[in-house]
């Protein structure tokens, strides 16, 4: 892992695209600005874990669920 400090308005390069920019210093926390091209998703990794683990569930939901879903009456 690479360690780096940095100050406010002080700015790490990612690549050709990619900025990271201190924007602020509070106690314990930092907040970050990142500007990177649109097609680049950017997640927290909470959100990250949490959307790999809706895929997961997602794909290894059997076909017979789907039967069950395909064989209710529409409302």
């Amino acid at each position: 892992m690479l360690v780096l400090t940095r100050k406010p308005k002080e700015v790490i390069k990612i690549g050709n695209d990619i900025e990271l920019t201190v924007l602020s210093i509070d106690g314990d926390q930092v907040k970050l600005g990142i500007s990177a091209p649109k097609n680049i998703e950017i997640h927290r990794k909470e959100v990250f874990v949490s959307i790999q683990k809706e895929n997961n569930d997602a794909a290894s939901t059997s076909i017979d669920t789907f039967q069950k879903l395909k064989s209710l009456k529409k409302i």
